[in-house]
């Protein structure tokens, strides 16, 4: 007797469907791509621009700022549009404003506010990408399988972010920082070419009699605002976001300046780092099978926050072999926890979320938790010059513990399996 439709989605492998291999395939090369590039962005400006703590702090929030400027409408214009044409576009922006820094370095014109407002175009494109991604793997999978791609996206991201950086400090060996955004910009225009051969069965969402971007923008917070387990996810997020920006704005001055460690180093603890984060999405799904998804969760979060001590203390050993291993210790650690939390809470945020809203529900998250990230920037640019690099460290660290505290003291420990609808 064949199965009915519904029971032969759940045994049909993802890797056995053409559009989400196109699409996997896509995301893989233009993670290496992005690798390069966020490489080459801190080793330019501190090594060629000679860049100091309030410029990486400015830098950063541009790249970031646009998550609060322009997040909450993106949302709403997301779930007008088709997805996949939105993150087509978002790609080819992505690719033209990338290839900008090498021809203005090869033409000797090459300042710093030409990187600041790179990263802002960069970062608007990415808002909608980001907006359209996330609400897009549910139209792609099968509701039951939305954890599993997930785990498959992310450790494939993983994987690209270990081999990414340790081929582009390699390459830095070779040629100049510059030539690396070429690389970047190649990766946008592959993830582009491999969107096109995806297909699937979105149709442009109707247009509902007397709706307005407002009300459309107050729906998707209004789901967020008042669901329970989301809003403490948000809170906690934030928090995390928050600091780490404040602790990451300086770490290629830690890693490059204060410990001379150098573009191969700063490559190798962010390889290092990948290894933690393709071991956490690997193991998601069997962790979340003995410990439960709810307390997985949390748990995730406090590894990855109790990590970040590991930074200052490898900043107060000082050039040498241990402080290396302390900051390639708390990358592993820390993207191992990071990654296991954010497979979790973005599979239940896609499960619980009714198709209409995914668009404005990730908007208006992303508004929050990555809208804090400029401030964070600019605020550990800001004390790194007030109070010094090491100072600056551990106030990042008092809030990465601090971020753990909506989510533990929540109801996720006692949930063997997080809801797949609102009220489960």
């Amino acid at each position: 007797m064949p199965l009915p439709s519904a029971e032969r989605s759940t045994v049909t492998p993802l890797i056995r469907r053409p559009s989400f291999l196109a699409f996997w395939t896509g995301q893989g090369v233009s993670q290496v791509g992005v690798q390069l590039g966020q490489l080459a962005l801190p080793v330019l400006a501190v090594s060629l621009l000679g860049a100091g703590e309030m410029d990486l702090g400015v830098l950063n929030a541009a790249s970031m700022a646009a998550f609060l400027v322009v997040g909450l409408p993106a949302g709403a214009w997301v779930d007008r549009w088709l997805k996949r044409r939105t993150m087509i576009r978002a790609d080819l922006v992505r690719m033209a404003a990338m290839l900008a820094v090498p021809v203005l370095w090869w033409s000797g014109r090459l300042e710093m506010w030409h990187l600041f407002l790179v990263a802002a175009v960069v970062g608007v494109a990415t808002v909608f990408f980001d907006v359209a991604y996330q609400s897009y793997i549910p139209l792609l999978v099968d509701r039951e399988l939305v954890a599993d791609a997930n785990g498959k996206l992310e450790a494939t991201a993983q994987v690209s972010r270990l081999g990414g950086p340790a081929l582009g400090g390699f390459l830095l060996t070779l040629v100049s920082a510059p030539v690396l955004f070429a690389g970047e910009a190649g990766g946008y225009l592959v993830s582009a070419l491999c969107l096109t051969r995806v297909r699937d069965s979105e149709t442009r969402p109707e247009r509902v009699e007397g709706s307005s971007l407002l009300r459309e923008i107050r729906d998707g917070a209004g789901f967020v605002i008042h669901h329970s387990l989301i809003r403490r996810i948000v809170a906690s997020t934030a928090t995390a976001n928050l600091f780490s920006a404040i602790t990451y704005v300086l770490m290629p001055i830690v890693i490059l300046r204060e410990l001379d460690f150098g573009p191969v180093g700063l490559g190798v603890i962010l390889s290092i780092g990948s290894v933690g984060g393709i071991i956490g999405a690997l193991a998601s799904p069997r962790l979340a099978a003995w410990i439960g998804e709810g307390p997985l969760l949390p748990l995730g979060l406090l590894v990855g926050s109790a990590a970040v001590v590991l930074f200052p203390l490898a900043l107060a050993a000082g050039p040498g072999p241990l402080a290396l291993v302390l900051l390639s210790a708390g990358e592993f650690l820390m993207s191992f926890g990071v990654i296991v939390y954010n497979v979790m809470q973005v599979s239940m945020r896609q499960r619980v979320c009714p198709p209409r809203l995914l668009g404005r529900m990730n908007a208006s998250i992303r508004c929050v938790v990555w809208g804090v990230m400029p401030i964070g920037s600019l605020l550990g640019g800001w004390l790194g010059e007030r109070i010094g690099v090491a100072p600056t460290l551990w106030v990042g660290v008092a809030g990465a513990v601090l971020s753990c505290v909506p989510v533990a003291v929540g109801p996720f420990f006692r949930l063997r399996r997080l809801p797949d609808a609102e009220g489960e």
